[in-house]
């Protein structure tokens, strides 16, 4: 039984359908078989060409008897290597399409649970409820607004009579500072004293230093 028959052979005898998760096993265990076997067969060729050159024209029987070995070995390496192309690109078609398997199970399963969560709403009522809440958030905002605007407790004044009674207070103050001025300005000033002021002693000072200087001279002249 080849390969693929002992992948496969069992799962059609036994009339069960063989799952991607196990195919995919499968394959990866051949794989590894075959692997296994190269290497079995690299060291089988190495050996036979030591064989052959350690014979050389000394026994030229046995010589070609190691290379024609050798080249049985290289046959079947070959073989593997080309059956281990087709059962990788056979796993990865596989592991693939079970990825996408997944894929459209989980986005199957996603598109009923969103059904499911969509199955007690009703658009009409969203509507509904989209206006309801855009009317209370209006509501809120006039509320809002209703209580930061200031307000007088019912006292309400006219603006221009106040304004008037403002422009006679400011009358009356520079009335009033007005007049103040000119009541500073009738004030009498003092009058002119009567007596005569003292007069400075220069005179006297000055007859005090020409008898010093008399009396310096006749000390000098003394001298």
């Amino acid at each position: 039984m080849n390969v693929f028959g002992k992948l496969f052979g069992s799962a059609g005898k036994s009339g069960k359908g063989t799952t991607p998760q196990e195919a995919i096993h499968r394959l990866r265990e051949t794989e590894e078989m075959l692997t296994k076997k190269q290497d079995f067969l690299e060291k089988k060729i190495y050996q036979e060409l030591i064989t052959a050159k350690k014979h050389g024209t000394k026994n030229k029987r046995a010589a070609l008897q190691a290379l024609k070995r050798k080249k049985r070995y290289e046959k079947q390496l070959t073989q593997i290597d080309g059956t281990l192309s087709t059962i990788e690109f056979q796993r990865e078609a596989l592991e693939n399409a079970n990825t996408n398997t997944e894929v459209l199970k989980n986005m199957g399963v996603a598109a009923n649970a969103m059904k499911t969560a969509h199955e007690n709403m009703d658009i009409d009522k969203v509507d509904e409820l989209m206006q309801n809440i855009t009317e209370q958030q209006e509501l809120a905002q006039e509320i809002s607004d209703a209580i930061s605007k200031p307000v007088g407790f019912g006292e309400e004044f006219d603006e221009d009579d106040l304004m008037a009674e403002l422009e006679e207070l400011e009358q009356e103050e520079l009335d009033k500072n007005l007049l103040e001025i000119g009541e500073a300005e009738n004030v009498p000033l003092p009058n002119v004293p009567s007596t005569s002021l003292p007069e400075r002693p220069v005179a006297k000072k000055k007859e005090e230093e020409d008898d010093d200087m008399r009396d310096l001279e006749e000390w000098a002249k003394a001298m």
